[in-house]
This record gives structure tokens, C-alpha cells and sequence, in this order.
């Protein structure tokens, strides 16, 4: 019978109580108390350094979720297969509700007081690639999947609504390009660099559970030197889609975090530019350009027809939440 890896806890030392599953892993109830038992697929070096970034938020008094090392002294533990999995400390709380603004600013919050301590020695293996080719690349990739359903012929209700829209999403890439290579992008990125600025690369409501009297950030494997405002863009941008561009949610937002972190006049102006560039158009477009297309998503379209429909409050955001003084 597959155990999902319980087997390895022999090899810490440890005896679990009960155990149930949860998205992608298993919670293991034990004598030293929460723990999460995971399937490990990465690099074991980045996981050594990812270690030493959460070692010293621990340290800063920060709720994450810290390896545990066997009896070996390993963070990778093999079963009987092969298989290798992690074992890390976690916590009894819930996800952010997204329906919740109190649990919007709270994670806000979390985020902010994190980003004072994630701060590392530069390793040049873990910077993230540039906003800037990113959004080149993206911008091309718009235009080849245009050129890709007009030469088939659009026949379905996705391909269709993505020809009628493109140019105006395409238009306002090309604007963001524009205004991020004018900006002062690179010294922002250069000081990520010089400071060893630390993100977490896939801050949303999943990764922040809250507890009783505190929260816990986890999933940090995505990490990366950069922009640490970055994961507030991310952060906003999944919340601000379900609130349809709620200016005065946006504002109280960066209010908290500012509050917490200050964001600087750089900082703001890139805020602005990463709103202005059509991310989810692109993700959706990408979506279904990279997947099978002789049946495409009815969730997808759909998605995207939301996102059409949303394109006037979207393009307005940036100027009426940004154009303003920051705090």
C-alpha cells in the first residue's frame, strides 16, 4: 500500500499520531508537533539556501516553514523507491479568505514585515530575470499567437473573443515596455542586487495561513533576488481581479504596507507600470497556446471574456490608483 512517504519519518525519529492529506502533501500530527510531509522535486542546493533564508526569518521572529533534518543530518530524505521527500514545521490555521478585507490587509501586513528581514549574500544563480525581457518576450508571444489564429482561422469562442481584443491588450504591453525601460527599473534592480533583496516569488492567499494570534508564510520555493515589491504587485493583482480594480482596497493596501515597509518613489512608479502590462491577458493567451486546441477550456474563455469585459476599470487603475501621491 502507497504510504505517501510516511515510511521516511523513521528516519527522524519520529512517530506520527495521525495524519490527513492536504493540497500536495500530507499533514502529519506528531509528538513535536505539526509537520509537513512533502514529495521533493527540486534542486538540493537551492534548498540548502532556501533553508538559510527561513532559518533567519525564524530568527527574526517570523512564523515559516523551516526544513527538519533527519538523523543524517539531510533535508532529503529517500523511501524504499527512491522517492525523495521533505519533512517541515507547520501550523494549525487557516488560508487567507479572499472575501475577508481583513484578512486581505492582514496578509498585506505579513508580507511587508517579512520583506524587512528577507535579505541574504547575494547568490548571482537565484536573480530573477529581467521585467523588462520578460515583457519583451511576452509582448512577442501575443503576436505570434494572433498571427497563429488568424492564419488557422478562429473558430472557437476563445480564438475569437482573443482576435477582438488583442490589439487593445497588445497596445498597452507595448506601453508598459515603454515606460519600464524610461524608468528606474535597473537601479531598483541593481539595489535588489547590491542589497541581496530577497522575494518570495508566489505570495498569495494559499501561502499565508492564519493562526490565532499569529500567521505563517510558507511555500517559499520560488524565491529569487528582485524588486521585493514584486510580491505586492502579485499579491494585489490576484485580489484586485475578484474586486474589480477596487481603487480604495488598492490604496489601503499599499497603505498597510507602506506603513510597515516604506515604498519609494521608484518603487511606486514600478507598481504602476506592472499594473499597466496585461499579465492575466497574456497567462490565459499563453494558456491556450501551449495546450491542446482541438478542445480548449470553457473555464478559460470564460476567463478571458471576464477579463475583456473588465478591460476599461482595468485600464483606468493605474492612473487613478498610482497617479495620486504616494502615502
Amino acid at each position: 500500500m502507497y504510504d505517501y512517504g510516511l515510511s521516511t519519518l523513521t528516519q527522524y525519529g519520529i512517530e506520527v499520531k495521525s495524519s490527513s492529506r492536504t493540497r500536495g502533501a500530507l499533514v502529519c500530527r506528531t509528538e513535536q508537533g505539526i509537520l509537513l510531509l512533502r514529495e521533493f522535486h527540486g534542486s538540493e542546493k537551492k534548498l540548502l539556501f532556501q533553508q538559510e533564508v527561513l532559518k533567519k526569518l525564524s530568527q527574526e521572529g517570523c512564523l515559516v516553514d523551516t526544513f527538519i533534518e533527519n538523523q543524517e543530518g539531510s533535508l532529503v530524505t529517500r523511501d524504499k523507491d527512491n522517492i525523495p521527500y521533505t519533512l517541515q514545521n507547520w501550523y494549525e490555521g487557516r488560508e487567507c479568505d479572499t472575501k475577508s478585507r481583513e484578512d486581505i490587509i492582514r496578509s498585506v501586513q505579513i508580507l511587508a514585515r517579512v520583506h524587512k528581514f528577507m535579505n541574504m549574500p547575494v547568490e548571482k544563480a537565484y536573480m530573477a530575470r529581467s521585467l523588462a525581457d520578460e515583457y519583451a518576450r511576452h509582448n512577442q508571444e501575443i503576436r505570434k499567437i494572433r498571427k497563429f489564429i488568424r492564419q488557422k482561422g478562429a473558430s472557437a469562442r476563445f480564438e475569437k473573443e482573443f482576435l477582438g481584443s488583442v490589439q487593445w491588450f497588445l497596445e498597452k504591453g507595448e506601453k508598459a515596455l515603454e515606460m519600464l525601460v524610461k524608468s528606474d527599473y535597473e537601479k531598483l534592480r541593481d539595489k535588489a542586487g547590491e542589497e541581496g533583496l530577497l522575494c518570495h516569488g508566489e505570495y498569495n492567499q494559499h501561502n499565508v495561513l492564519l493562526c490565532k494570534n499569529q500567521a505563517a508564510v510558507t511555500n517559499f520555493g520560488h524565491f529569487s533576488f528582485d524588486v521585493q515589491i514584486s510580491d505586492l504587485y502579485c499579491f494585489m493583482r490576484k485580489i484586485l481581479e475578484k474586486y474589480n480594480w477596487d481603487v480604495f482596497l488598492a490604496r489601503r493596501m499599499l497603505e498597510q504596507y507602506d506603513k510597515i515597509r516604506p515604498i519609494s518613489s521608484e518603487e511606486w512608479e514600478n507598481l504602476q507600470i506592472r499594473f499597466t502590462y496585461p499579465e492575466k491577458y497574456w497567462k490565459l493567451a499563453n494558456y491556450y497556446f501551449s495546450h491542446n486546441k482541438a478542445w480548449i477550456s470553457g473555464k478559460n474563455t470564460e476567463k478571458l471574456e471576464k477579463v475583456i469585459a473588465q478591460k476599461k476599470i482595468w485600464g483606468d487603475f493605474p492612473e487613478n490608483c498610482f497617479g495620486k501621491s504616494p502615502f
